[in-house]
């Protein structure tokens, strides 16, 4: 959710969630003001679901008197069997493309509009980058997501362009026309690429996944400086690593039952 206030939502589940809700990679300390806009709640309201949430150790306070995620959430999103198997299955082919580039390296699934990165691996000579795991960036401006945006169909690129293309560096393709070209070379060369349109100084190349029935599952990607990262070696390296971790899924799931 970004920082606009948002209509209530009605149930006390929906009101405890929207609160969860309101924190972002950017802003993982919130106050009680901040909470009850961005979920579009009463103060009182909202104080009280915070109480109860800290209470059953969702959230914890902090020392500003503010609020942040708590280690439990932390706990069961590691326990979501599907990105946990998709983790370990992921787990060598990263390790050996991290040993490879010496670069940072990702999974990354699509999150409605976002890439969500479930793993990453930094080595001692990767350049610091802004990616965390559990973060989601716009799917227009990384590599990962341009993948996404590339073999997920015409409704979710119309959605993400209907959502407006944020502008997050001076390079962030921003224009829809643009972007649809830069999708189409997506394809026809096999990796997604993102040239300094997240953060400055900082490039990526990403390959898709695919599950057990030809679908994009996920992405790996290697993310480095922009004046040091050659992006054909790279690309080569994710793009053998993403075909071997689909070929694994593949031998790793049952087939569909025939129908009738």
């Amino acid at each position: 959710m970004s920082g606009e206030s948002a209509p209530a939502p009605k149930s006390v589940l929906a009101r405890g969630l929207s609160l969860l809700d309101a924190f972002t990679p950017g802003e993982p300390e919130l106050s009680l003001g901040e909470l009850a806009a961005r979920s579009g709640l009463p103060k009182p309201t909202a104080h009280r679901l915070l109480g109860e949430l800290v209470d059953w150790g969702a959230l914890e306070r902090t020392g500003h008197g503010g609020y942040r995620l708590a280690p439990k959430l932390f706990r069961l999103g590691q326990m979501v069997p599907r990105y946990r198997m998709l983790r370990e299955a992921a787990m060598p082919y990263l390790e050996g493309l991290q040993r490879a580039s010496r670069e940072n390296v990702h999974l990354a699934v699509p999150d409605d509009l976002c890439t969500l990165f479930v793993e990453k691996l930094s080595g001692g000579e990767s350049m610091v980058i802004r990616s965390r795991v559990g973060g989601r960036m716009p799917a227009h401006c990384t590599a990962t997501g341009k993948v996404f945006l590339a073999w997920g169909g015409h409704d979710r690129l119309r959605r993400a362009v209907d959502a407006g293309l944020a502008r997050l560096t001076p390079r962030t393709i921003v224009l829809p026309g643009l972007l649809h070209r830069d999708l189409e070379r997506t394809r026809e060369r096999g990796v997604g690429i993102n040239l300094e349109e997240a953060e400055p100084g900082v490039t990526a190349v990403a390959a898709p996944v695919l599950g057990a029935h030809g679908e994009v599952v996920a992405a790996l990607s290697i993310t480095g400086h922009t004046r040091r990262l050659d992006l054909d070696r790279c690309g080569t390296a994710v793009q053998a690593a993403a075909g071997a971790l689909s070929a694994a899924l593949r031998r790793d799931t049952p087939p569909r039952p025939r129908a009738g």
